[in-house]
Parts: C-alpha cells; sequence; structure tokens
C-alpha cells in the first residue's frame, strides 16, 4: 500500500512538474485571437474516451472576447444527435493567455492556456486540472478546417512532450454541416 501511494505522489509531481514549464503565448492578444476556429488536432488519453477516438470530426468554435476581459466560447460538434453547440465563459487570470473555467461534465475547474498561436492560421491550447492526468488535453485549433502539415508535426511534438502518446493524438477529419450553414458564421 505505502509503494503504491508512494508511486501515485511520484507520477502526479511529474505530471505537476510539465505543465507548471507551460506558459502562454508570448503578448497575447485576445483580439487578434477571437473569431472563428476549428479544432483540428486532439491529444486525450482518458480510457473512456479511447472508445470513440474514431468517431471524432473537427469541430468548430466562435471566440468572443467580453468587456471584462473574460470570453465566451461557442462550440459546435458532431454527436450522435447530430450537430450539438455549447457554450462555455472561460474568466481571465492575472495572466494573458490563461484562462479558468468550471467544467460541469467533470464536476471541477479547469486551466486553459494558449500556448503558441499566430493568430491567423494555428492556436495550440493545454487544457488541464492540475492535481488529476485524465482531464488533460491538448488541442490544435487551425483558422481554416485543414492546417499545414509542419503545424501538425509541431501539435503532435507538443503532445508528445505532454506525455501523451501516439495514439492518443488524433487529427480529425472535418465535419460535414456543423454548424449548418449559416449558423456561427460571423466573425468578430
Amino acid at each position: 500500500m505505502r509503494t503504491t501511494v508512494a508511486a501515485v505522489v511520484m507520477v502526479m509531481s511529474c505530471l505537476i512538474m510539465v505543465h507548471a514549464d507551460v506558459k502562454p503565448q508570448k503578448d497575447f492578444s485576445l483580439q487578434k485571437f477571437a473569431g472563428k476556429w476549428y479544432r483540428v488536432g486532439l491529444a486525450y488519453d482518458s480510457p473512456r474516451f479511447a472508445p470513440y477516438r474514431d468517431r471524432i470530426k473537427a469541430s468548430m468554435g466562435l471566440i468572443t472576447p467580453l468587456a471584462n476581459g473574460n470570453v465566451n466560447l461557442t462550440m459546435w460538434d458532431i454527436t450522435p444527435l447530430g450537430c450539438q453547440s455549447k457554450m462555455y465563459q472561460y474568466e481571465k487570470t492575472t495572466v494573458p493567455g490563461q484562462f479558468n473555467y468550471f467544467s460541469t461534465r467533470h464536476n471541477m475547474v479547469k486551466d486553459i492556456t494558449v500556448v503558441e498561436t499566430n493568430y491567423t492560421e494555428y492556436a495550440l491550447v493545454l487544457k488541464h486540472q492540475v492535481f488529476n492526468r485524465e482531464y488533460t488535453q491538448v488541442a490544435l485549433y487551425g483558422r481554416n478546417q485543414r492546417v499545414r502539415t509542419d503545424i501538425i508535426q509541431k501539435f503532435k511534438a507538443f503532445a508528445q512532450s505532454q506525455g501523451f502518446p501516439k495514439e492518443a493524438i488524433l487529427t480529425p477529419p472535418p465535419a460535414e454541416n456543423c454548424p449548418p450553414s449559416g449558423s456561427g458564421r460571423q466573425v468578430s
């Protein structure tokens, strides 16, 4: 029992150190980051997610900055019930490019860090809850549903540097008609 507890503490300490080294985009600009993004890459190794990996499609999101520095995110995803939208509110922190939000699905606060973006083409984003590896994700967002191969390679290398195995790193195909034509197409 003591060995198991010690092993868990060591693993958790290593994971905290990995994420502690991740810094947000230097000189992050929320105004430049706003608008339409497609999630074209995802690294997630939750055992409950694994059976669904081959069904994932690229999803679309719309980032809308609020006057107080918070962000509304509307995401459209293909589900067995069709194209579904969800709204999230990311709360600003004292560090530009880092946000917090309450996950109702996992019943906990998660950290969002925009690790790297050129604003016009791609963004690497780390989502995690510091004490539980199961809730860590790395996402690659693109302004279009397809991004350059070198950007995909950068995403995969970053995900692997965060401890994700190759089989947990996905680049899903585009979703068709999600959101339905005419929905969410406005870009601020």
